[in-house]
């Protein structure tokens, strides 16, 4: 009786989760590899905001590698009109939409162990971790970078000076292509990473 009460006080984890968590143990030989990724969402407020689309694109060997990304739009049930002007993704859209729950397993299924880089990268990771939260799992486990952190040792900068993605764009010379949808800020921000990683020697 006591072995039956044990193991159901045992959760048994969903396979994505697994197999996320797998990549952990099987891949620690294996080339490094960074993804870097955006969320464009509803808001900043990670609590009450949405995920409206994930970008993200694979870097190896100090190169991006183009045909290594992923692109989702997700079904809104919670939309703000107000934040149109800024994503231009429409509640309604050209683009085919997945639930959030297939989006967030999509992410796993391709960010595996990567180190994940990201400019501001703390807030797109607790979104993607509120979306984990919800389908009753654990939080990311991937290293991660940020290039507004990178560009602040790079020039001993404190941490509460700022930098937007659009100012480190200029500064590096970076063409401002595509801005505000999450692929291309992905792109860009995998540019940037790319001259900061040089400049830093890491």
């Amino acid at each position: 009786m006591a072995f039956n009460w044990l193991n159901k006080m045992v959760k048994e984890h969903p396979k994505f989760w697994m197999r996320y968590l797998s990549c952990f143990e099987e891949n620690q030989n294996k080339k490094k590899r960074f993804v870097v990724f955006d969320c464009e969402t509803t808001g900043l407020d990670y609590k009450s905001d949405s995920i409206l689309s994930i970008g993200a694109v694979a870097i190896e060997n100090n190169q991006i590698i183009v045909g290594d990304f992923m692109e989702v739009f997700l079904i809104q049930d919670n939309f703000k009109v107000a934040s149109v002007p800024i994503h231009g993704i429409l509640k309604e859209g050209k683009e085919e939409k997945i639930v959030e729950a297939e989006g967030v397993i999509r992410f796993l299924e391709f960010i595996k162990e990567a180190t994940l880089v990201g400019h501001h990268v703390d807030f797109d990771i607790e979104m993607i971790n509120q979306g984990l939260a919800r389908l009753g799992v654990g939080k990311l486990k991937n290293e991660f970078m940020d290039t507004e952190v990178m560009y602040q040792k790079l020039n001993y900068l404190p941490q509460e000076q700022h930098s937007s993605l659009d100012e480190l764009c200029d500064i590096y010379k970076i063409r401002k292509s595509d801005r505000h949808t999450a692929s291309g800020d992905a792109f860009l921000t995998a540019q940037l990473f790319l001259k900061l990683k040089k400049k830093l020697e890491i």
